[in-house]
């Protein structure tokens, strides 16, 4: 085990916003001997306090399902892989032909852009201000999209991924992770949590069999395929389950913990 790359909701941070001390205590550990580690999530860098705050980790994170490589420590993007504005619209229009109520938002560089209809009206307070705006307002030309999203109402998750992603794929990489939300996250094609990874540890000269990967939905399908030692944690999706060689304990057990302290008394 040279390097550890962990998905963060579902997986190491509850609905509360807490990693357990168990789980903060069994990263320190893991960084005290060594081993190189790398969060990988589907979160903006906006969204990354809880790994300062609770871990102290100053390293690299892989945002935004894999579109983006950020450097916790200086606060900046260090690599983005963006959608093209004309691939993004047009992906909206056949979502649209196929549920004509859905609403859409884009995660780029700069911010969050919403459409009316994507948060309740009550929520759009919390967003900092953001006015939400059809997206071919809102976006601007030098506006560096990596996360497009469309939020389907009251639409099952899977069936919803199931019936957009063949419709869509020549255009966007689709996949969700929200518990019981039908929330679709869309990227630049090829893009992945995996792919970025894959990149990462080249980087570091460390090879998939020397890699131990932790996460819980259909996101982190690719990244647990790739990893030597990719583990679904047992409370996670089906899908993800089915995809990875390992199961992790369920996070309500510190699955990943678990994992990590045994792992560690190897070393």
């Amino acid at each position: 085990m040279r390097l550890i790359a962990s998905d963060l909701d579902g997986t190491i941070i509850g609905r509360d916003g807490r990693i357990s001390p168990r789980t903060v205590r069994a990263f320190r550990d893991a960084a005290d001997a060594g081993v190189q580690i790398v969060f990988v999530t589907g979160r903006p860098p906006r969204w990354l306090a809880p790994l300062r705050e609770q871990i102290g980790h100053e390293g690299v994170v892989i945002c935004s399902n894999g579109a983006v490589l950020y450097d916790l420590a200086a606060d900046r993007v260090l690599s983005a892989q963006t959608v093209p504005h004309r691939d993004l619209f047009a992906a909206r229009e056949i979502i649209l032909g196929l549920h004509p109520h859905v609403a859409f938002a884009a995660e780029t560089t700069e911010g969050f852009q919403l459409e009316p209809g994507f948060v309740e009206s009550g929520s759009v307070e919390l967003l900092g201000g953001i006015v939400p705006r059809p997206l071919h307002e809102s976006l601007e030309a030098g506006d560096s999209v990596v996360k497009f999203l469309a939020r389907g109402g009251e639409l099952e998750p899977d069936a919803f991924l199931a019936q957009v992603l063949p419709a869509v794929s020549h255009l966007v990489a689709v996949t969700h992770s929200a518990v019981g939300v039908p929330l679709l996250e869309m990227a630049r094609p090829g893009i992945n949590k995996a792919v970025t990874l894959a990149d990462y540890a080249a980087s570091l000269d460390i090879a998939a069999e020397d890699v131990v990967a932790f996460g819980d939905m259909p996101n982190d399908i690719e990244m647990l395929e790739w990893a030597g030692h990719g583990y679904a944690m047992a409370s996670g999706h089906p899908w993800a389950i089915e995809a990875a060689r390992f199961q992790a304990p369920a996070f309500e057990d510190d699955g990943v913990a678990q994992i990590l302290e045994t792992r560690l008394a190897l070393l």
